[in-house]
């Protein structure tokens, strides 16, 4: 069992914590049972675990270790005060992994006749990427496509709001010039959303492939994102809000779109 703080895995997957981190080693941090249950269940890259028997609850909880070791997966056994030192949870749950990142370029995101992709400009809110992630494969849409920089799709708020989609959606990091140039040479419709839009989103023509474009959080898109897009569409607004919360936007649009 380890009891040091200051063990090297135990440090690294402190490190996690930092975006720094993450970005110089390709890793990130899987917390929680359901989590790490999902990631064995997709084949995710696990580099190694971290667990406490005592905080295990439950018979699926308690045999994750020796699944992770039946997958090839290093599984460590730590002592609850380390657990407790690499939580963000009041209450851990006895397991976390570190994983690699499996980031897709955009010239390498598969794309069919019937694809469909959402692209969001600078995300700011790690929970809110997250929840794009679970809607998109709720819904059925193909990858997300993050524009411009944003929170890291790493953040283990993200990682934890995702739900498992992580390990089944791609994820690509471009920026807007480079989604606008693969979008023609592809043969891609952008579709984006704006509130002062005439078109309402139910009434578009769509076509695929397809990508939803999402525009920033506080300014929406510009006039040379608007200028990319084959339709810009709006959702109705009809009580005093002027904006909806871009995860609970995506899921509506996306299941329009993929109805």
């Amino acid at each position: 069992m380890l009891t040091s703080r200051s063990n090297s895995k135990v440090k690294l997957a402190r490190s996690l914590r930092e975006r720094k981190a993450r970005q110089h080693s390709g890793l990130y941090l899987i917390e929680g049972v359901f989590h790490i249950g999902a990631a064995l269940e997709s084949g995710a890259a696990l580099a190694f675990a971290l667990h406490c028997p005592a905080l295990l609850r439950g018979e699926f909880a308690q045999g994750l270790p020796e699944q992770l070791q039946h997958a090839g997966v290093e599984t460590l056994e730590v002592s609850a005060a380390v657990m407790a030192s690499l939580s963000e949870k009041d209450n851990p749950q006895g397991i976390l992994a570190v994983a690699r990142q499996q980031a897709v370029q955009l010239s390498a995101l598969s794309l069919g006749p019937s694809t469909v992709v959402l692209a969001a400009v600078s995300p700011q809110d790690p929970g809110n990427l997250g929840s794009l992630l679970r809607t998109l494969d709720a819904a059925g849409g193909d990858g997300l496509i993050l524009l411009d920089g944003g929170a890291d799709p790493w953040h283990p708020q993200a990682v934890r709001a995702g739900m498992g989609a992580h390990f089944t959606v791609p994820v690509v990091q471009a920026s807007f010039a480079e989604f606008a140039i693969w979008a023609i040479t592809e043969g891609v419709h952008i579709y984006g959303s704006s509130a002062k839009a005439e078109l309402d989103y139910r009434k578009a023509a769509y076509q695929r492939p397809a990508a939803l474009l999402l525009g920033s959080e506080r300014e929406g898109l510009s006039a040379e994102q608007l200028a990319a897009c084959t339709q810009v569409v709006s959702l109705p607004m009809r009580g005093r809000v002027t904006s909806l919360n871009l995860a609970v936007t995506a899921g509506i649009w996306l299941y329009q779109v993929l109805a």
